[in-house]
């Protein structure tokens, strides 16, 4: 479209356009108090007058976002003053529009699934749809915005302080509603609004924004990140189904950010990380109090724990030392058969092909529950007259444990050995010509993740209450694995979004199982066409995949100064 329609056709429309898109906008909120299906079946129950559903509430959001952005500038510069030119008003709006739009598509496919036909498609539906089409058209006609400067305007401390509390509410508010929504129309419905938001906020500048006033205040957010994930529970009603998933999730976080090491600081491409979590899961559970566990030693699960570490970093060292003088796909191969040989290894240690540690392909169940310092996971408790059943507990136990592995990744992420790693990463070859020791520092990535990664299987196994060598197949390394990239290498929050999303679909979209791989190749080609640096991405690998654009360079260089240095005018890098 900007080939066909001239910069200067477009200002000269702007204003009806303008006027057309806030006419769309209009409709798709009125659309709202009609009914958008015949049957009550469908989604939440859209079948009546005046009385929207939750979905059809959350979805009018978009419509108003559309509304305001192309409203406002009408009011003129001198009433907004900087804040006008602070947003991308026209770009902004168009991506609201299109967001809008794709959420009532989404919905009105539900609807013709499950009722049988469009044809149960009622009048609120489809006036829906023709708002966000006549929303779209009009934004085509509007000139394209300059980029957002809102990260660049002065904001008070306060101010900042007050939109991190409330965009953590806002998180915790969302997360319980998704997990409270049982059909996958919902989920997908609620799925596309959430993705449309991102996108039109990210669109404004307020991400940007947010991320400074993050960075200012780096502690209130931590402190108020750990309260919403404390606070969690509570929002449940004690649903143990909802709750299992979320300690599911943090497990498989966990595991994601053990990998993180291995692919996103150093760069090895690891893709039998799966055996390490479940070595830590058969170590915890043959250690167990379990009547099949084949080993006398009970100790307590403290010392458990750092056993199953251990365990797993001795499997990293053995697997590391003479593989790593090899790389790319060569080490790839390796890693995938170190997984396969652990599965199958597994199996055979049932006592016929070799001693009796696993009982073979039956595995070792009745693993009991903790009880830490009298604490028992595996019974209800009443907190402040919520009932906290055992996956609340254990995924509050994950939480600690996340806590801690955090800890230890942003703290070796910016030590020496951080920088030797990313060094690694960029150019071995150059690095070693630097002093820098590769294959120790190789090797000490390899067993670092995989003892970040034997921790999180011993609560695995306590948690799953058995443990069995089916487990731990290929294709969970390739979820890892994804987890990470998707997420984005060498973040923290960016492996932790990878690997709720990649955890949470399959459990909310169970009636596309037989899809599963289908929908994670094309979702893995959509990220690496389109964002190749993962949704979080990090500064130095941002760069790397875009090179080319020398206005995304220059500003990532004056956030690189600003947080981790200074430029070095002599030449074009950075003094860390």
């Amino acid at each position: 479209m900007r080939a066909i329609i001239s910069d200067e056709t477009k200002v000269r429309l702007r204003y009806p356009a303008r006027a057309v898109g806030i006419l769309g906008a209009v409709l798709m909120i009125a659309s709202i108090m009609m009914p958008w299906a015949y049957g009550h079946e469908a989604l939440d129950d859209m079948g009546f007058y005046g009385a929207p559903s939750p979905l059809q509430v959350f979805f009018v959001i978009l419509p108003v976002i559309v509304l305001l952005l192309l409203a406002a500038p009408l009011v003129g510069k001198p009433r907004l003053g900087k804040f006008a030119r602070a947003l991308a008003w026209n770009t902004s709006a168009k991506t609201a529009s299109i967001a809008a739009t794709a959420t009532v598509a989404v919905a009105l496919i539900d609807i013709a699934i499950e009722l049988e036909g469009l044809v149960n498609v009622e009048v609120g539906g489809w006036l829906a749809l023709v708002g966000g089409i006549v929303a779209i058209a009009a934004t085509l006609f509007l000139p394209d915005s300059p980029e957002p400067t809102l990260d660049r305007m002065k904001s008070p401390n306060w101010l900042q302080i007050l939109a991190i509390v409330v965009l953590m509410g806002m998180l915790l508010f969302t997360a319980a509603f998704a997990l409270s929504l049982d059909k996958a129309g919902q989920f997908l419905m609620f799925a596309a609004f959430l993705v449309g938001v991102v996108l039109v906020l990210r669109q404004v500048g307020v991400f940007a924004w947010l991320g400074l006033a993050a960075a200012n205040n780096n502690r209130v957010l931590v402190l108020s990140a750990f309260i919403v994930a404390f606070a969690f529970p509570f929002t449940q009603n004690g649903s143990d189904a909802n709750m299992s998933i979320a300690s599911q999730v943090l497990i498989f976080a966990a595991a994601a950010l053990g990998l993180n090491i291995v692919v996103g600081l150093v760069g090895l491409l690891d893709l039998g990380y799966i055996a390490f979590l479940g070595a830590g899961a058969f170590t915890a559970a043959v250690l167990s109090d379990s009547a099949f566990a084949t080993v006398n030693f009970k100790p307590p699960f403290i010392i458990t724990v750092l056993i199953a570490g251990v365990v797993s970093s001795l499997l990293g060292l053995l697997i590391g030392a003479p593989t790593l003088r090899v790389s790319g796909d060569y080490l790839a191969i390796v890693t995938l058969a170190f997984g396969e040989i652990f599965r199958i290894t597994m199996n055979n240690l049932d006592g016929t092909d070799g001693p009796n540690l696993t009982n073979g392909p039956n595995g070792i169940p009745g693993i009991p529950d903790l009880n830490i310092f009298g604490y028992d996971l595996g019974a209800v408790h009443d907190i402040l007259g919520i009932e906290i059943g055992r996956f609340a507990n254990y995924y509050w136990l994950m939480l600690i444990v996340i806590a801690v592995i955090i800890v230890v990744f942003m703290n070796l992420n910016y030590s020496r050995i951080g920088r030797g790693w990313v060094a690694i990463r960029e150019d071995e070859l150059a690095a070693e010509a630097m002093g820098v020791n590769a294959f120790a520092l190789k090797l000490l990535a390899f067993a670092g993740g995989a003892f970040l990664a034997g921790v999180a299987g011993s609560v695995k196994a306590h948690m799953d209450t058995s443990v069995t060598p089916d487990q731990y197949v290929f294709l969970e390394s390739a979820f890892l694995l994804a987890a990470v990239v998707l997420g984005g290498m060498g973040t923290v929050m960016g492996v932790l979004i990878g690997a709720t999303i990649l955890k949470l679909l399959p459990e909310k979209l169970r009636f596309f199982s037989d899809y599963r791989l289908l929908v994670f190749g094309l979702l893995m080609v959509f990220m690496m066409r389109f964002r190749p640096e993962g949704i979080i991405a990090d500064e130095r690998r941002q760069l790397e995949f875009h090179a080319e654009d020398e206005e995304l360079a220059e500003e990532l260089e004056e956030e690189l100064i600003t947080h981790h240095g200074h430029l070095n005018p002599e030449r074009k890098g950075f003094d860390l």
